[in-house]
């Protein structure tokens, strides 16, 4: 009995023994499988953390400085697109002095950035350096909203070699340049500006204003009036010395500061620089001032009512001068491209989407800050509250979804699309000059033109003995293989 007591107890110290290793494999196969979950939720939550990161996109564009209210600016509207596409802004607004400066250093030592402003002066060259990235895939899969918004006409004017590297600006696209001036000024030297069609026209009105506000009328900085040159495509090579009149049905490349019709633009800003319409210190003025009592802009004519005008702080008048074109150049006159070495071009790219699509941040950009610079009204629009703020419209995105003014009785969008829609095209419309196998050469003559154009576009110099110096340069630096080359590809483009 003894035994069989003493075999049954050992049968149980064994059943407990294994029971017990067991129940260990068991709870270290539970703990192992909570380990597996826990890891998971672990990975997940990272990624989803990771997917959550707020983006910073530094757009860098041109306008008359920093907001002086930047910073109440930059923590609204992020706000808005933290929630919206998870990115805040790093806005770098370059004064217009500076623009030419700062740009190509930021371009040829690679500054970091993720947008930029650009133009027909310096895109292809850009392009070329490899400045900026190729979105021809990326908008489309991306941000389809914005590559449908606008027109397809647009993109293709953006192309170089084929590819897209900039979101075009859906604007005034097409080119009206336009003389603006102060309303109540010239109804008080009793002036018709409406008869008032091409500069010649203003030199006896601005002389008696001269004369009566003794002082310049026509204030011009650096970059000169460098409209009278509007009316030649360049073919985006950045040299406005070389180019096609646009209405040129020979498509003839000419040497455009001798032509006569420029000689004849060149000698007024000379006769009215000596007369002192035009400021003495124009070719090293940086900055325009606010109120200029006669200039010249491209816009259109309801902007003298809500652009000009409220930007000066009176009312203004404009008149129309030349034909409204188009043209790649005019289509490139505002371009927003993401940088090569950008580390976030979709959430870039979703910015500009954004921009275009939704007039709360389109606003913001265009306005300034609610509350502080415009309110908006019952009826959704918009009342300026000062003309304080710096970042220039155009720069940006489209015009078309930009709020109205409380006191605009008319959409002034509208005539923009009128514009645009009717517009005359220029005989290279579609064209843009390969200049690779001159490449030097034109390097060479952009660099003289820069040393030259400040001087001869305000009127400080006489044109009939500083142009022909500037042109000997450029003959001497190839001037005429870039006409030769250029007519070679003109010639066989259009054949």
């Amino acid at each position: 009995m003894k035994k069989k007591i003493k075999f049954i107890g050992a049968l149980a110290i064994v059943l407990a023994i294994m029971l017990s290793l067991a129940a260990c494999k068991s709870g270290d196969a539970e703990a192992e499988q909570n380990n597996v979950s826990s890891n998971e939720v672990k990975e997940e939550k990272e990624e989803n953390q990771e997917s959550n990161d707020i983006v910073t996109i530094k757009w860098v564009q041109v306008g008359s400085g920093m907001p002086a209210n930047y910073d109440a600016w930059k923590a609204n509207i992020d706000q808005y697109l933290e929630e919206k596409i998870g990115v805040h802004l790093d806005m770098e607004i370059v004064s217009w002095g500076n623009w030419d400066n700062r740009r190509s250093v930021m371009i040829n030592t690679n500054e970091d950035y993720d947008i930029m402003f650009t133009n027909s002066g310096t895109y292809t060259s850009d392009v070329n350096l490899g400045a900026f990235l190729n979105i021809s895939d990326l908008v489309q899969n991306k941000t389809p909203e914005l590559y449908k918004f606008i027109p397809e006409d647009y993109w293709e004017a953006s192309k170089v070699n084929g590819e897209i590297y900039a979101v075009p600006t859906y604007k005034d696209s097409s080119m009206t340049n336009y003389f603006i001036y102060d309303k109540e000024l010239v109804e008080s030297y009793d002036i018709d500006y409406t008869l008032l069609k091409e500069l010649s026209d203003l030199t006896e009105p601005l002389t008696r204003i001269a004369q009566g506000e003794n002082t310049s009328p026509f204030v011009l900085n650096t970059i000169g009036l460098d409209a009278v040159l509007s009316r030649y495509d360049q073919m985006s090579a950045g040299l406005p010395a070389l180019g096609v009149r646009y209405d040129d049905e020979s498509r003839t490349v000419v040497p455009v500061f001798e032509q006569e019709d420029i000689i004849r633009q060149l000698d007024i800003l000379h006769e009215w620089y000596n007369a002192g319409i035009i400021n003495s210190d124009a070719a090293t003025l940086a900055e325009l001032p606010t109120y200029r009592m006669a200039f010249v802009a491209q816009g259109w004519s309801k902007a003298a009512e809500t652009t000009w005008g409220p930007q000066m702080g009176v009312d203004a008048v404009a008149e129309q001068w030349g034909e409204t074109i188009v043209s790649n150049d005019t289509v490139r006159g505002s371009l927003s491209c993401i940088s090569s070495s950008s580390e976030n071009p979709e959430k870039a790219l979703q910015l500009l989407e954004l921009v275009n699509t939704d007039s709360y941040v389109r606003d913001a950009l265009y306005y300034g800050l609610e509350g502080e610079n415009f309110i908006y009204t019952d009826d959704n629009k918009v009342e300026k509250l000062n003309s304080d703020w710096t970042m220039a419209g155009y720069t940006q995105g489209t015009f078309f979804n930009v709020s109205q003014l409380v006191e605009d009785e008319f959409n002034q969008w509208d005539e923009v699309k009128e514009l645009n829609a009717n517009a005359k095209p220029s005989v290279l419309l579609g064209f843009t000059f390969d200049y690779s196998q001159v490449e030097d050469q034109l390097a060479n003559c952009v660099e003289i033109f820069n040393r030259y154009k400040s001087e001869i576009l305000t009127g400080t110099v006489d044109s009939q003995t500083q142009v022909p110096l500037m042109m000997e340069e450029m003959r001497a630096a190839g001037f005429d293989d870039l006409v030769q080359e250029a007519q070679s590809q003109v010639n066989h483009h259009f054949k």
